[in-house]
C-alpha cells in the first residue's frame, strides 16, 4: 500500500506541473498583470500615507474611502469578467453598436457608478453614528462619493474597454490579465479622485450646499434610469448586481470603520498605511482571476456545480495560490522600499516582509475556497457567475484582508496593540 501511495504522488505531482507548463503562458499573464497591479496598488498606498492631515481634519472620509474604492471593483470586476467569459466563447466583438457587449457594459458602468455612489456616502454616515465616531455630514460624503467615484471610474472604465480589444486581438487570457488590472486601478484612480473631491468641501457654504445637492439629482436620476432603461439584457445586468452593490458595501464600510478606529496606531506605523491598499486588492485580485476562471469553465461545461471542486478547478486554484506567494512577497519588499524612501524607514524590514507573506498564506485559503464556492452557487440559481463572484470576492476581501493584515502585524508586534 506504502508503494502505491508513493508512487501516485509523484504521478499527481507530475500532472500538476503538466498543467502548469501548458499553462505557463497564462500564468506569466497573470504574473505580469499582478506585478503591475502591485505597483499601481502602492500608488493607493503612497496616497493613502500622504492624505494623513485630511483623513483627521473630515471625520468619516477614511470610513467611506474602502466603500468607494471597492465599488470600483466591484462594477469594473464584474464588467472584466463579463468580456472575458465573451472572449473565451467567442462572442466578443469590438464594436460599440447599441446591441454590442461593449456599449452595454459602458452604460452598465455608468448608471452603477453614479447610482451607488449615494448608498456609499449614506452608509458611511450611519456606520460612523454605529460606531460612535464622529463624521462630516451626509451632503459632504454625498459630494465626495459621487464626484470623486465618477471621476475614478472615467479613467478605469477607458483602461478596462482598452484592456480588453488589446486581449482580444492579442489572444491574452483576459480572465487573468483584467481583474488584478482592474482592481489595482480602482485602488490607484479612485483614492486620489476622492482626494480632489474633497477640496469642494474643504469650506462650508453655498459650494458645498450646490455641489452636495447637484450630486443627489445626479444620483437619483442614475437610479431611476437604471431600472427603466429599454435594452433587457442590460436590465437584467442590473437587476443582477442590485443585490451586490446593495449588500457588498457593508463589507468594506466594516472594513473602513476598523482603520478609522485605528488611525491614530496606523499614522504611528506608515508602512501599514501603504500596504494596505496594494495587499487587500491583490487579495481580492488572486480571488477575483479564480472566480472568473470557474465562471468561464462552468458557462463552457468544463467544470460542473459540484460541492466537491473538480480537477480542473483544484488545478486553477493551485496556479493561484502560487501566484499569491510571489505577489504577497514582493508587496512587503516593496512597501517596505517605499516607506525608506518616502520616511524614516521601517524598523525591522525582515519582520514587516515576513509578517506580509504570512498575512497574504492566511487570506488565500480564504479568497479560494469563497470565490469557489460563489461561483457554484450563483451558478446553481440560475445568476451570471460573472455579476455575482468578482464583486463579492474583492468586497470580502477589503475586509477580510485587512483583517487578517492587521492581525498579523499586531501578532508580530509591528503594529502596537489598541
Amino acid at each position: 500500500m506504502a508503494s502505491v501511495r508513493r508512487v501516485r504522488i509523484p504521478r499527481r505531482a507530475k500532472r500538476l506541473f503538466g498543467y502548469w507548463r501548458a499553462e505557463r503562458r497564462t500564468i506569466r499573464q497573470g504574473l505580469v498583470a499582478l506585478a503591475l497591479s502591485t505597483l499601481a496598488g502602492f500608488v493607493a498606498g503612497l496616497t493613502l500615507q500622504g492624505i494623513g492631515g485630511t483623513l483627521e481634519r473630515l471625520d468619516g472620509f477614511l470610513i467611506l474611502i474602502p466603500a468607494a474604492v471597492g465599488m470600483r471593483g466591484t462594477i469594473f470586476g464584474a464588467i472584466g469578467a463579463r468580456l472575458g467569459t465573451d472572449n473565451a466563447a467567442g462572442t466578443f466583438e469590438i464594436s460599440f453598436r447599441r446591441e454590442g457587449v461593449l456599449y452595454r457594459n459602458v452604460q452598465v458602468a455608468v448608471l452603477t457608478t453614479f447610482s451607488s455612489s449615494l448608498w456609499l456616502a449614506l452608509l458611511a454616515k450611519l456606520a460612523a453614528s454605529a460606531t460612535g465616531q464622529p463624521s462630516i455630514s451626509l451632503g459632504d460624503l454625498a459630494t465626495i462619493s459621487v464626484v470623486g467615484g465618477a471621476l475614478g471610474s472615467a479613467f478605469i472604465l477607458a483602461i478596462t474597454i482598452a484592456l480588453s480589444v488589446v486581449s482580444h486581438r492579442r489572444g491574452w487570457d483576459l480572465d487573468s490579465v483584467s481583474t488584478p488590472m482592474v482592481t489595482a486601478l480602482g485602488d490607484m484612480a479612485t483614492l486620489p479622485t476622492l482626494f480632489l473631491a474633497t477640496f469642494l468641501v474643504h469650506h462650508h457654504g453655498v459650494l458645498a450646499a450646490v455641489s452636495a445637492t447637484i450630486c443627489v439629482i445626479v444620483a437619483v436620476a442614475a437610479t431611476v434610469r437604471s431600472y427603466t432603461v429599454g435594452d433587457p439584457i442590460l436590465r437584467r445586468i442590473v437587476y443582477e448586481m442590485t443585490a451586490v452593490i446593495l449588500l457588498t458595501p457593508l463589507l468594506d464600510i466594516a472594513s473602513g470603520a476598523v482603520q478609522q478606529a485605528r488611525l491614530g496606531e496606523l499614522r504611528a506605523v506608515p508602512v501599514l498605511f501603504v500596504l494596505i491598499p496594494p495587499f487587500v486588492s491583490q487579495a481580492g485580485a488572486l480571488g477575483g482571476i479564480f472566480s472568473s476562471r470557474i465562471s468561464s469553465k462552468l458557462q463552457l461545461g468544463v467544470v460542473t456545480p459540484r460541492g466537491l471542486p473538480e480537477v480542473p478547478a483544484l488545478v486553477d486554484a493551485s496556479m493561484v495560490f502560487g501566484l499569491g506567494v510571489v505577489v504577497f512577497a514582493m508587496i512587503g519588499l516593496v512597501a517596505v522600499g517605499l516607506t525608506a524612501l518616502t520616511t524614516s524607514g521601517v524598523a525591522d524590514a525582515g519582520l514587516v516582509v515576513g509578517s506580509t507573506v504570512l498575512a497574504g498564506l492566511v487570506a488565500m485559503p480564504i479568497t479560494i475556497v469563497t470565490s469557489y464556492y460563489l461561483a457554484i452557487v450563483s451558478y446553481r440559481f440560475g445568476l451570471d457567475p460573472d455579476n455575482q463572484t468578482v464583486p463579492i470576492i474583492t468586497s470580502v476581501m477589503d475586509l477580510a484582508g485587512v483583517a487578517t493584515l492587521l492581525f498579523v502585524m499586531s501578532l508580530s508586534g509591528v503594529l502596537p496593540h489598541g
